[in-house]
């Protein structure tokens, strides 16, 4: 007789972190106790460690022990042998506040974006050597710094140096102005300028006029041996935000998970707006008026899924018309990067 485990199937699962060393995964549905291994990669090898279905309870289980500087992958496995691999999104690292990994999520048709393939994030330039190594360890050899030149000679990028990486500037302007204008503006407390509209056309703005940059970094997918990447520019929301948001939905993510995405950017940055509005009002400026230059809004990014999808019908025929990416191509990339 098939017992109830056996007759449940693994549904969904997350990864929460709880500690520096410790996280609890959490599935559905809870009465399933499924066997969980733990891999220093996103490889199917040989795991690091193994969790029993024994171990498990209420649908959760908590795993300690995880050291640093390793990102690391969790496999689940239910009486079916239905497989299910997840991550933390966001990737902890102790120069940055914004970089995760855009795998994971299920496209319409039931696929799923692999995970340790492509990250996005905020600026590099605060790499410390721990940093270096889960860099490395991620097999990281490609960024993409969609900055200006005033913003990388500000902060450049602090990358290992002790491997390959190929790095690619292709500067994004958002608006009429990159941060460092912008920010220099606001500490002469002028902050008139900084309105609604103002980020609705920059986001608009920046699918017209640097569609060449987008197709530069999504054409590299199309490559079977491309090895992990990361983009990002200043914030890791806006212009970051639009090349993320063009990759998910040309592989078929839906939008509504497109948004959530593009809203993660204000969790992860919200542990820093105490301090950057601090210092806006030191300049004599009310920090809720450039409270939408600072997080990622969410009619910003409906903006731009509405022009898309106005103008040019889906992402897919957005990067085709505008971007260079032709439809072989674009299928190649959803070969690489789906499951």
């Amino acid at each position: 007789m098939m017992s109830q485990n056996q007759s449940m199937r693994l549904k969904d699962a997350q990864v929460k972190r709880i500690d520096g060393s410790a996280v609890e995964i959490c599935w559905e549905p809870a009465d399933i106790q499924p066997g969980i291994s733990v891999h220093a990669g996103p490889g199917a090898g040989n795991p690091v460690r193994k969790i029993s279905p024994e171990e498990s309870e209420n649908g959760c289980v908590t795993i300690s022990g995880l050291t640093a500087p390793v990102r690391y992958f969790y496999h689940l496995r239910d009486g079916n042998g239905i497989r299910l691999m997840i991550a933390e999104r966001r990737v902890t690292m102790e120069g940055t506040v914004n970089f995760r990994d855009i795998g994971g999520y299920r496209t319409a048709d039931g696929r799923q974006v692999k995970w340790g393939r492509v990250y996005r994030s905020d600026g590099l330039a605060r790499l410390t050597r721990r940093d270096h190594e889960l860099f490395k360890h991620m097999g990281i050899s490609r960024v993409f710094d969609f900055r200006t030149p005033a913003e990388v000679s500000h902060a450049p990028n602090l990358l290992p140096d002790d491997v390959d990486i190929d790095y690619i500037n292709l500067p994004v302007m958002h608006g009429e102005f990159d941060f460092v204008s912008a920010m220099q503006r606001i500490r002469e407390g002028d902050a008139d300028w900084l309105t609604p509209d103002f980020m609705l056309k920059g986001y608009i703005g920046n699918l017209e006029n640097f569609a060449g940059a987008w197709g530069r970094v999504i054409g590299d997918l199309a490559d079977p041996e491309c090895a992990p990447m990361v983009f990002h520019c200043t914030g890791g929301k806006d212009r970051t935000g639009t090349c993320a948001a063009l990759i998910l939905l040309m592989l078929g993510v839906p939008e509504e998970v497109v948004i959530a995405d593009h809203q993660l950017s204000n969790v992860y940055i919200a542990e820093l707006l105490p301090r950057i509005s601090k210092l806006i009002a030191s300049y004599g400026v009310d920090p809720d008026v450039i409270n939408p230059y600072l997080t990622a809004p969410r009619e910003c990014i409906l903006a731009v899924l509405d022009y898309i999808n106005d103008q040019y019908g889906s992402a897919g025929a957005y990067l085709f018309q505008r971007a260079g990416l032709s439809h072989r191509q674009q299928e190649l990339i959803r070969r690489n990067l789906l499951i």
